[in-house]
């Protein structure tokens, strides 16, 4: 077995229903090694929150397989932390309630309960809101939370579902640069879907760009440009072309697919 923390390989996934199969992922063979940011970019349609869901165990393949740290996913498990879009919190729960949810199911004591929730509401700038409750917060503040649930139980690999996708540009942005601020800190794997290209750019050692269904890897390309990235350079704007032509092109395919369907119907 290689050394890479994530290995998929050979992946499928069908879909059926409706009378006809829909082919999400086709052929899927990427490997991670540890404390990589690696981007999912393409268009809706294109598979990337199935595969995601595949490595956390969710929706297993159809064929293939997935190995994380030498152990094929069957389940979800701890070494896989998902953050989802939605925030996923619990409204009846403060802040810190929230985060300790995790740590109480596995079993961990009070007082080292409090120490881990206490350092992370610090990292995340949160410390002065542990008593408040999921309304009462904004969505950078939920997202937060969000991340932080995860980071407490200190799993080694970071899923992330589009976790900006619907926020406003700045908070987007103050969070981005959290993210790989924590990224910076803790070493994590992180495995992280977004349609926005600027997003890819700024964030991942690596983007997978995916093709539009079935989904298949279209390009799996090295991002080299120097940290903190800067959007406005002439090296940034080049790859955001690069980039922008595959994808357009993907994007092309799902609108002539759903007008060839519309068409059937």
């Amino acid at each position: 077995m290689s050394q890479s923390q994530i290995i998929i390989a050979g992946v499928n996934k069908v879909f059926s229903g409706d009378a006809r199969e829909v082919v999400a992922l086709k052929d899927i063979n990427l490997e991670i090694d540890a404390g990589q940011f690696v981007c999912l970019l393409g268009p809706s349609g294109c598979g990337k929150s199935t595969l995601l869901n595949a490595v956390a165990g969710f929706s297993l393949p159809s064929s293939g397989t997935i190995h994380v740290e030498g152990e094929i996913v069957s389940a979800p498990g701890p070494k896989r932390g998902m953050v989802f879009q939605e925030y996923a919190l619990f409204p009846w729960m403060t802040v810190e309630q929230n985060i300790a949810f995790g740590l109480e199911i596995k079993g961990m004591v009070r007082e080292a309960r409090e120490v881990r929730i206490a350092a992370l509401l610090e990292m995340l700038g949160m410390a002065d809101f542990r008593h408040r409750f999921p309304k009462d917060l904004s969505g950078g503040m939920r997202q937060r939370v969000a991340i932080a649930r995860v980071l407490a139980l200190d799993s080694p690999i970071m899923l992330m579902d589009e976790p900006f996708g619907a926020l406003d540009a700045l908070t987007r942005r103050n969070l981005q640069d959290e993210l790989l601020r924590i990224w910076a800190e803790l070493k994590k794997t992180v495995i992280f879907v977004t349609h926005s290209i600027e997003e890819a750019i700024y964030l991942a050692d690596r983007i997978v760009v995916m093709t539009y269904r079935p989904g298949t890897v279209k390009r799996d390309l090295t991002v080299d440009l120097p940290r903190m990235r800067d959007p406005s350079t002439p090296q940034f704007n080049a790859l955001k072309r690069e980039l922008g032509e595959m994808v357009m092109e993907e994007q092309q395919r799902h609108h002539h697919d759903e007008m060839r369907m519309a068409a059937i119907d």
